[in-house]
């Protein structure tokens, strides 16, 4: 399973790739927008704390096919890890099959759709991004389209990964692998909800006060 963290905030990347054993980071251009740091200064920072052996995912925001092209090349000259995030139109269609004759890795992004994802797989996508809750949001059922594409890539021998994305719980995010989704980008807000429980505190807490019951001491000397 891959780990991605959903952010263009370099401190919440350098306190959870210092928790989490993370795959790389995915962003958007709402994130870097809301950072208020330009791409060309961000995606190196982030490899910086990650590592660079991991990928970023960096979208473009030209929106016909040369126009992507063109900036995914930009991209790519910063890391030659990053992911390059393609919407999935008919234009994105067009840049991401040059991408691919060109070895450029992409992500086809706004997914909400399995043949939208199929059609971005066949076409060279490396990752394709189904939204979850926005297709729940729109009464759509988020987690079968993620559960669909799996099952597509494995029976038609993509090779293209299911990278889950747009979450608003845990329970979302706990369907989408248990659906077989190899690859989930989570929204660092939401990383302490799988983390922490009352039921694990009380049971530390225990732990601790019955040893200094004992020893009247925390040390373990």
């Amino acid at each position: 399973m891959e780990l991605f963290l959903d952010s263009a905030n370099l401190e919440e990347i350098r306190f959870w790739s210092e928790r989490l054993s993370i795959d790389g980071v995915t962003t958007n251009p709402t994130l870097i927008a809301r950072e208020g740091i330009r791409p060309g200064e961000v995606v190196p920072k982030i490899f910086e704390i990650i590592g660079q052996d991991k990928l970023v995912h960096v979208q473009v925001l030209a929106q016909d096919s040369a126009g992507m092209i063109k900036e995914a090349y930009q991209l790519r000259s910063w890391h030659e890890q990053v992911v390059v995030k393609i919407p999935l139109t008919l234009e994105g269609l067009q840049a991401i099959k040059a991408l691919r004759a060109s070895g450029i890795r992409t992500t086809a992004t706004g997914i909400v759709t399995a043949p939208q994802g199929l059609l971005a797989a066949k076409a060279g996508a490396d990752y394709v991004a189904p939204y979850v809750n926005r297709i729940e949001s729109t009464s759509g059922d988020g987690i079968q389209v993620v559960a669909d594409l799996v099952k597509l890539f494995q029976l038609h021998g993509l090779p293209t990964k299911v990278l889950a994305a747009s979450f608003r719980n845990s329970r979302q995010i706990l369907q989408v692998l248990l659906a077989g989704a190899p690859s989930i980008t989570i929204n660092p807000e939401l990383l302490p909800a799988l983390v922490d429980h009352p039921l694990t505190e009380g049971c530390v807490e225990s732990f601790i006060h019955n040893y200094r019951q004992r020893f009247g001491t925390d040390s373990l000397e």
